[in-house]
């Protein structure tokens, strides 16, 4: 399997380079919106187009969210910097109108996607049930770590969880969550059995950090240059 990784475009439209025929899947990491530089215009219309590819391959384009784009489609909670207020109305319509096409993660085999990271810290402070929908918890198969966080979105209860925000970022919890975390927690306590790919955290290369048994890697490198991580294996099926 094919799999290639764009990751942060507030707004870019670097997407359009690749040549989505080419791969088994197409991985956008999250945080269309928000750009210091490009107007709402641009910004909005890229994510209607980014919107159309993933309803024309909707097998092959995985959409997960970002913190940024968070703070739009669950309107008026988890803020983060770079909010334009301009965009509010027209963001959160639009996400909210597609909002089955938006995931918080995904997953092949021991490759798992999410905007920012899982922490083993984060796992080990997961509530522990759910009266409203009685979500299984059961944390013993990695392989089943994205959806248990595509369940928890669907969770009103569940759902802040995920927008954890820990100090490093600004926040008050005790770590960051999948669409929050930070490189300096994730870095140190990534989890084993379990090979992550993450935006989020700016770096100026890929950066990969563990090994044949646990690893994630850093791919958000398009304020420096045009680059999109990709992965073949045959492990992948």
């Amino acid at each position: 399997m094919k799999i290639i990784t764009i990751p942060d475009l507030h707004g870019r439209n670097s997407w359009l380079q690749v040549d989505v025929d080419q791969y088994d899947k197409v991985i956008f990491l999250g945080d269309y919106t928000d750009s210091y530089d490009l107007s709402d215009d641009i910004i909005l219309d890229n994510l209607q187009q980014i919107i159309r590819l993933k309803c024309h391959y909707p097998d092959k384009i995985v959409l997960l969210i970002g913190n940024h784009d968070a703070q739009y489609m669950h309107f008026p909670h988890y803020r983060c910097s770079g909010f334009r207020p301009s965009m509010q109305p027209a963001l959160s319509k639009l996400f909210r109108d597609h909002i089955r096409l938006f995931q918080i993660a995904y997953q092949e085999d021991e490759y798992l996607f999410t905007h920012a990271g899982v922490s083993n810290r984060w796992l080990a402070h997961l509530p522990k049930g759910n009266g409203s929908q009685n979500l299984d918890l059961n944390l013993q198969s990695l392989h089943q770590l994205a959806d248990l966080m595509n369940e928890m979105h669907q969770d009103r209860m569940m759902r802040t969880t995920l927008f954890d925000v820990s100090y490093l970022r600004g926040g008050y919890d005790e770590a960051g969550g999948p669409v929050w975390a930070d490189k300096r927690e994730t870095s140190g306590d990534y989890l084993w059995g379990v090979h992550q790919v993450v935006g989020h955290s700016p770096v100026p290369a890929f950066t990969t950090i563990g090994d044949e048994t646990g690893s994630i890697t850093y791919t958000d490198v398009l304020q420096t240059q045009e680059a999109f991580y990709t992965i073949e294996t045959a492990v992948l099926k």
